[in-house]
């Protein structure tokens, strides 16, 4: 089991990390006031695009390279509440819920920790560090032909054995599009893991086919209108084989196909 984060107080923010980067963490908010203003000083190994610039630095002391993202609303509201938010933000849950997918061994990102800074009207900004997953990109980029280490059929696959294991386990993601599908390179061929997971609805009560129908449904529905934007080879045939598919795939599984 991972230990728990920790957190220190610096100056006016609050710094939470694993104890393997809290010292990083808060060594680089006491001299550059923000994670991100720091982390967009650094050489960018690629670029890397949220709702805004998303960086990719090594923290100093610990040698980890990471990504650091600023946190921002979305939505209809987001002119008006651009980055500031009520505490405690999304960003603990978002850290509690990675390491509770982690252990139940649902591949995803690993939050390594955050920092919080007060702003105006009694709200906070905050910072998101991860661990920076290297070569990978999201099931997006593979559908539209940018990632030459692997093909569209493979992520397919790859993606179907996440979307049961998240069945399996009763796990939602309500925003789950080609961006929050990250394909990576292994040893043993290629992994598809989920991203952005502080919005995510788990309930192990929660029928697994319930639970795939959910899933599939946001899914398939971001290919197409990713295919309307970008417009990737993927027709209507192939997004329901790739259903169906699913749908027997989880049917087959056994408890061993769980994890």
């Amino acid at each position: 089991m991972n230990p728990a984060p920790l957190t220190r107080i610096v100056g006016a923010a609050d710094v939470t990390g694993t104890p393997t980067v809290l010292d990083d963490l808060a060594a680089i908010v006491r001299e550059h006031d923000t994670l991100y203003d720091w982390a967009a000083e650094q050489p960018q190994p690629r670029a890397m695009r949220g709702r805004a610039p998303v960086y990719v630095a090594t923290l100093p002391a610990c040698g980890i390279p990471v990504v650091v993202r600023h946190g921002w609303h979305g939505g209809v509201l987001a002119p008006l509440t651009a980055d500031r938010f009520r505490r405690p933000t999304r960003a603990p849950v978002e850290m509690a819920r990675s390491a509770a997918l982690r252990a139940a061994g649902i591949p995803t990102t690993e939050v390594l920790g955050f920092a919080r800074y007060p702003a105006s009207f009694g709200l906070c900004q905050v910072d998101v560090v991860t661990r920076y997953v290297a070569d990978a990109a999201d099931l997006g980029m593979v559908l539209a032909g940018l990632a030459p280490f692997v093909d569209g059929e493979t992520a397919l696959a790859c993606t179907q054995r996440l979307l049961i294991q998240l069945a399996s386990h009763g796990v939602i993601h309500p925003d789950l599009n080609v961006k929050n599908i990250l394909l990576r390179p292994t040893t043993d061929g290629i992994e598809a893991l989920i991203i952005d997971v502080d919005v995510v609805r788990w309930d192990a009560s929660r029928s697994p086919d319930e639970t795939m129908r959910a899933n599939v449904a946001r899914l398939t529905r971001s290919v197409r209108k990713w295919r309307t934007h970008f417009g990737c080879d993927v027709t209507d045939a192939r997004i329901a084989a790739f259903s169906d598919a699913v749908t027997a795939g989880l049917t087959a599984a056994s408890p061993s196909d769980e994890r």
